[in-house]
């Protein structure tokens, strides 16, 4: 029955989701080249294992917890704030220099998106306009459009590695201009922003008097040469000696990242809890204030019961999850030498027994790494929480993926070499596909029917409708098109092997049955 009123123009000019429409796609019914068809899911980025069992037993304690069923204040619980502020001074430190964050500069809220959008709705109004790198991660996009912002496409290309343009970025702000909003490490193209360009972009955006928003729900997953693990950016670092004066000013502070710096967290990814949904703001406490009332409004408060477990004072020893031993060479950078006690818990699912390492292309994934930033269970001078002490687990997660990484762009050069890895990192790896006549949404949708593999087209993360600037002639949307994500997080290793050896039986299908060129044959 149709309705008797009128829908509103932002929501009916805003996108259908797309996760749910890739879940749509299921294998044909009647299969001639197999009895049967497992889905092999590399589409959405959710985490493959459940939480640490520190943080499961924890979340079971405080849900008995007779004061954990209230509200709490809309900016989140202070105790968590505390907690992260003192995480983020460990995350993004490097050598001698201090990080200015205090729990004030904090908000927790209903997820990272929500974050997003309550940042959003506090700083631009509907005619506005915010700065988005394409391809671009699709909440992002829907959000604005709900809210009658305009998403000006700042377009990224292979030849860069998927980075954006700070100058390109300049070219494309007008008065209307609010804000400029990057995801690094990127979604969906893999791409870590390198410390030099976001301080660019930093810069930009204070010269021009509009924020930067930087999402750094995959901060945690940083993983560089030699399995080392890189701080995300340097715009935290604080002028002081140390951070013991750091906190003796923090009544008084005005801080020059206060001025344009939003960054934006998910609890999701690094505790592997996307159900809870938590997430978190940092920000001037100024711009937090109005936040707040966006947040009252939405959400009263994020979920209480996780805030509380994850900020619980953490009694057992030292080393139950692992130990850390600090030097600080004569460059003034520190090195830390970090002995997990317990075996990475975040590999989903492991081997076959009679599938060989050598045969998946990889090698044992070490636990002792060297960092450029020294890492701590916690501060020192502070108690130890529950989300402090699941810094090892968080580290071990970050190298099994990043071994994993490795493992899909081995195994796909060898078992499907026209599916190119052209960008990848952190949760994400984007792949040119070979097929330079059909669309990506084309391509996902018959590999999930005819050899059930389920992943996102690069179309999804773009307006198939936007004009491209002619400051770079070489892209296109159509070339845009030529690419597919795939998450390497929710799935094990055996079956990122599967999942290329799928490709190639794909690819030889498309050719011989559909009768569909391959780029590369003649």
């Amino acid at each position: 029955m149709p309705l008797s009123f009128k829908l509103s123009k932002s929501i009916l000019s805003t996108i259908s989701p797309p996760i749910p429409t890739a879940y749509k796609w299921v294998p044909k019914l009647k299969l001639t080249h197999r009895a049967s068809l497992d889905i092999l899911d590399m589409s959405q980025g959710v985490p493959g294992t459940v939480p640490h069992p520190l943080l499961q037993q924890s979340l079971r304690e405080t849900s008995q917890r007779a004061d954990a069923w209230g509200y709490c204040p809309a900016e989140g619980e202070w105790q968590l704030r505390e907690a992260l502020a003192l995480e983020m001074r460990d995350t993004y430190r490097h050598g001698a220099k201090t990080v200015d964050i205090s729990p004030n500069d904090i908000a927790i809220t209903s997820g990272c998106n929500l974050a997003f959008v309550a940042t959003i709705m506090a700083i631009a109004d509907a005619g506005d306009e915010v700065i988005l790198p394409v391809p671009w991660y699709f909440n992002h996009q829907m959000t604005l459009t709900l809210l009658g912002i305009t998403p000006i496409p700042l377009i990224t290309s292979p030849e860069s590695s998927f980075l954006p343009s700070a100058a390109l970025a300049s070219s494309l702000i007008t008065s209307k201009t609010r804000a400029i909003a990057l995801v690094t490490p990127n979604n969906p193209t893999g791409a870590v922003y390198p410390p030099s360009l976001i301080a660019q972009f930093a810069k930009l955006a204070s010269e021009k008097g509009i924020a930067l928003i930087l999402d750094e729900t995959y901060r945690d997953f940083i993983v560089g040469d030699a399995n080392v693990i890189e701080r995300p950016h340097g715009l935290f670092d604080s002028d002081l000696e140390s951070e013991d004066k750091l906190l003796t000013t923090i009544s008084n502070r005005k801080l020059p990242w206060h001025s344009t710096l939003i960054s934006l967290y998910s609890f999701s990814k690094s505790y592997r809890i996307p159900g809870h949904r938590l997430g978190a703001i940092t920000a001037s406490p100024e711009l937090l204030r109005e936040i707040c009332k966006v947040l009252d409004t939405l959400q009263i408060c994020a979920p209480r019961v996780p805030q509380l477990a994850l900020a619980k004072e953490f009694e057992e020893e030292h080393d139950v999850l692992g130990s850390a031993r600090t030097e600080v060479q004569s460059d003034g950078v520190v090195h830390t030498q970090l002995q997990l006690s317990t075996p990475p818990l975040t590999t989903p699912g492991t081997p076959r027994e009679n599938t060989s390492e050598s045969e998946l292309g990889m090698e044992a994934i070490p636990i002792k790494i060297s960092s450029v930033k020294p890492v701590s269970l916690v501060d020192t001078n502070s108690k130890k929480s529950v989300l402090s002490a699941l810094k090892f687990d968080i580290l071990s997660t970050a190298l099994a993926i990043h071994a994993r990484q490795r493992l899909f762009k081995d195994t796909l050069e060898k078992e499907a070499p026209r599916w190119r890895v052209v960008s990848q990192g952190a949760y994400y790896a984007f792949v040119q596909h070979p097929f330079p006549d059909h669309g990506s949404e084309e391509i996902c949708r018959k590999l999930v029917e005819e050899v059930g593999v389920r992943v996102l087209p690069g179309s999804f993360f773009f307006d198939k409708e936007v004009t491209v600037t002619s400051e770079i002639p070489s892209m296109s949307v159509s070339e845009l098109d030529r690419y597919i994500r795939f998450s390497v997080a929710n799935v094990s290793d055996e079956k990122v092997v599967q999942v290329c050896r799928r490709l190639g039986e794909a690819e030889r299908m498309f050719r011989e049955e559909f009768g569909w060129s391959v780029e590369g044959e003649v």
